[in-house]
């Protein structure tokens, strides 16, 4: 009996893995479409002649479509359902690898970016929120998380594959082609979601809400197991007669912590200066002395990094809790942009320690401020609401990067990059102390248990 039981179970974990892995590969898209600019701003500025506000504009057209696919994938996968409206972005994503590939003007590349932003917004909301309600609470912060390190696996492919595009030919065949094919990389990957996606069932908390509630059984015995299945089952089914899924019911004084709370930590987990990074890196390295391969090496070097300490949150995000990581990485963050800040005064960008700083700014953020918001604004808000509350948290996110993206190179340029980054590092401090008063630890709850907590 003890052997089945256990056969059950790796049965079940694999089944849970192969769920979470096609809805985070929403997350590798995420962070593909979104870094892919890094390589090729530089040689769409030459290629079309643009100022310092023009390139802003250029690298931020696809976070406008971020906004707007935010603003409605809550309200449209609310009623559809989480996993048509993934299918829908995997459809984006492939339009705009190709139609930002062969633009002749600064307006088509506009235009198809938007397009491809419109499915990363909706993705990024989509894919944390699908795999929360999916995962098994004891596991959750963990699978969770893995859609961060998608992320940041996303950003690390095209690094790389920036890196070979541009090292293997002359500048002026980058500025006509190169930044094309980097462009149009995009879908292969995109075209992997769309066809895994066809195999993963429902949300069952979705199908519950809609009444299905014999089809969210079978997910979640498969998921738990028959017992823990019933269990959870009617858990939801419990949580769901008092939910009334509407907007208003998030601003009631019980659930309106839990709306400020993701709210705040989804604008400052982007304006304490990551996209500034990761957008700028090359950039940044060039005008600090580095040429054209040597500056795309160090976001290479950025970007494993990153991947690394993204599994120091894996290990530990359901161990010592979702508050205490996020402190101590927070910690870790205003150190770091202090530290770059003051070789940018001190006139010393040039010198190794700025490399030493900002790897020190992408390891605390990627085991803290990176994963966390999007597993905590992804269970504190009940089941009928939450892909309306998901929407305006991610809606957030992404005004926060329309920010950082179209004012960094004005701040660099105007404010010199010491005081950028220090502006960065006030925000960060700000953070630390809204953390510190204000987020409970939700480790180890069901989604039922975390909703039921607001209202005590």
């Amino acid at each position: 009996m003890k052997s089945t039981n256990t056969s059950v179970q790796k049965i079940n974990k694999r089944y849970i893995y192969i769920v979470t892995i096609t809805a985070a590969l929403g997350g590798l898209l995420f962070g593909y479409d979104t870094a892919v600019i890094a390589g090729a701003i530089g040689f769409l500025q030459t290629k079309f002649q643009l100022s310092a506000a023009m390139t802003g504009w250029a690298a931020s057209s696809a976070i406008w479509g971020c906004v707007f696919g935010a603003m409605v994938a809550g309200y449209v996968s609310d009623r559809y359902g989480r996993k048509k409206v993934l299918l829908i972005t995997a459809i984006l994503f492939s339009i705009s690898a190709i139609g930002s590939a062969i633009p002749n003007t600064l307006t088509q590349f506009v235009i198809a970016r938007f397009i491809g932003g419109v499915g990363v917004g909706a993705a990024s909301m989509l894919s944390p929120l699908y795999i929360s309600e999916i995962a098994p609470a004891k596991k959750r912060g963990m699978l969770v998380t893995l859609y961060q390190l998608a992320i940041v696996l996303g950003i690390n492919v095209v690094y790389f594959i920036n890196l070979k595009i541009a090292g293997s030919s002359t500048e002026a065949w980058n500025v006509e082609m190169g930044w094309r094919y980097m462009l149009g990389s995009e879908v292969i990957p995109a075209a992997l979601f769309f066809f895994m996606l066809l195999f993963v069932p429902e949300s069952p908390r979705w199908l519950a809400s809609k009444g299905r509630t014999s089809e969210a059984a079978k997910v979640l015995n498969k998921v738990n197991g028959q017992i823990e299945g019933e269990k959870v089952l009617n858990q939801i089914k419990e949580t769901l007669k008092f939910e009334k899924g509407t907007f208003k019911e998030l601003l009631s004084s019980s659930l309106r912590p839990a709306l400020i709370l993701g709210l705040v930590l989804a604008l400052f987990s982007q304006i304490t200066g990551i996209n500034a990074i990761i957008y700028y890196a090359p950039e940044i390295f060039k005008n600090i002395g580095f040429n054209t391969d040597s500056a795309l090496f160090q976001t290479v070097i950025i970007g494993a990094v990153n991947t690394l300490f993204t599994f120091v949150a894996i290990l530990f995000i359901d161990k010592i809790g979702r508050r205490k990581l996020l402190i101590w990485g927070l910690i870790g963050m205003i150190a770091s942009l202090f530290g770059v800040g003051c070789v940018f005064y001190f006139n010393q960008s040039s010198s190794v320690f700025t490399l030493i700083f900002i790897l020190g700014f992408i390891a605390s953020f990627a085991s803290s401020l990176g994963p966390i918001p999007w597993v905590i604004i992804s269970e504190i808000f009940p089941t009928k609401t939450r892909g309306i509350a998901m929407s305006c948290a991610t809606l957030m996110v992404w005004l926060g990067v329309v920010g950082i993206t179209q004012f960094t190179p004005v701040m660099l340029e105007h404010l010199g990059g010491a005081f950028t980054f220090w502006v960065f590092m006030l925000n960060a401090i700000f953070l630390l102390g809204f953390i510190y008063k204000k987020l409970p630890e939700t480790s180890g709850k069901t989604l039922e248990d975390i909703e039921e907590s607001w209202k005590k």
